[in-house]
């Protein structure tokens, strides 16, 4: 799966948005290239089919905007929406109707080319579920589910594993919904379980009012607590950071006049983003000098991959590779460091196998 090409559809997401694009346009614009994404090829019928012919008992001729193929047989199929309209299981009947029939198929997505919603049959063998099991959203893309969405790739292929973590993934996510729908507004069974367990008197209808407004209070400041423990934390890794006493490969005293900005901290975040399927992100950190800011593996200077070049008018980072020679690119916005993913990857393959 190429990573950069994922990263790259969420900008593409983010400037088509607002825009009117009807079915043929999504299709082109955003769900070939997410399809592209996974690796396979989507002008090879051996790999990808559009507008797949779905026979399903006496409804002959009905089509499946995409079929992703795996020897020969239809392993993921697609169902294409306009972009914008709003996404649910009643949406995607084709699917429903096409998975008792075909059991090669255990994958079915339903999509507006922002929003994917993965089903499965997890419930009921060969009848696909009327929830999903997984949930990306391409407007605001969460690089957790990367690994979800990597078993499911053309060079990563794992359906045993999808299938095993999907499960899981639903029911966590249903989970979410229905916390965040009790932390707005407790629902009288919630209330009562709390007020029980902390009440000493008999719990009448007047108590479950009150303990009503105290359970909601109780959650809002826990998750509240919960961020600031996590901001705080972040201001002590960041502090660590920046008091680093060494500058890239300098072991002299630490230099005056340093400031890391907002723009190389963001430049680090999305190389650490870049890596994280490659080497784990707690390994690459970096030390900011008055020139550049280099960005190095297991914080030792003779393992130095990248530098950023921010200071001048014209920005640049270069990449070290085993010989240590800089390869320089001009870098304008983030985009231009999601396109070097690849080279990212070869630069740190070294410290990896020395692992």
């Amino acid at each position: 799966m190429d990573q950069a090409k994922i990263f790259e559809l969420t900008n593409r997401v983010r400037q088509v948005q607002g825009q009117q694009l009807n079915e043929a346009m999504t299709k082109t614009s955003l769900v070939m290239p997410f399809i592209q994404a996974l690796g396979y090829d989507v002008f090879d019928p051996n790999e990808v089919i559009a507008e797949f012919t779905a026979d399903v008992g006496t409804k002959k001729g009905e089509k499946v905007d995409f079929a992703i193929m795996r020897d020969g047989l239809p392993a993921i199929m697609i169902e294409c929406k306009p972009m914008g309209m709003p996404l649910d299981g009643g949406k995607c009947n084709q699917l429903h109707r096409y998975f008792p029939t075909h059991t090669s198929t255990r994958i079915g997505i339903l999509t507006d080319g922002i929003t994917y919603l993965f089903f499965s049959d997890l419930e009921q063998q060969n009848i696909m579920d009327s929830r999903p099991f997984m949930k990306v959203d391409f407007g605001n893309f969460n690089d957790r589910l990367l690994p979800e969405i990597q078993k499911l790739s053309k060079d990563m292929w794992d359906l045993e594993a999808a299938l095993s973590s999907a499960s899981s993934l639903k029911y966590v996510s249903e989970a979410k919904k229905l916390f965040a729908q009790e932390s707005a507004s407790p629902s009288e069974d919630f209330v009562k379980y709390f007020a029980s367990r902390i009440y000493d008197g008999h719990v009448t209808a007047k108590v479950r009012e009150q303990f009503a407004s105290i359970v909601k209070r109780a959650i809002q400041e826990h998750i509240n607590d919960l961020i600031n423990s996590r901001l705080e934390s972040a201001k002590v890794d960041e502090t660590t950071t920046k008091a680093d006493p060494a500058p890239e490969e300098t072991q002299g005293p630490v230099e005056k006049g340093i400031e890391t900005t907002d723009e190389e901290l963001l430049s680090f975040l999305v190389i650490q983003t870049i890596l994280r399927q490659t080497i784990a992100p707690s390994r690459i950190s970096f030390r900011d000098a008055k020139t550049y800011c280099a960005i190095l593996v297991d914080d030792n200077n003779r393992k130095t991959f990248c530098r950023l070049y921010y200071n001048g008018k014209k920005k640049f980072l270069t990449i070290l590779g085993p010989d240590k020679k800089e390869e320089k690119f001009p870098i304008e916005t983030e985009d231009d460091i999601f396109s070097l993913a690849e080279k990212f990857v070869e630069a740190v393959a070294q410290y990896v196998a020395a692992q």
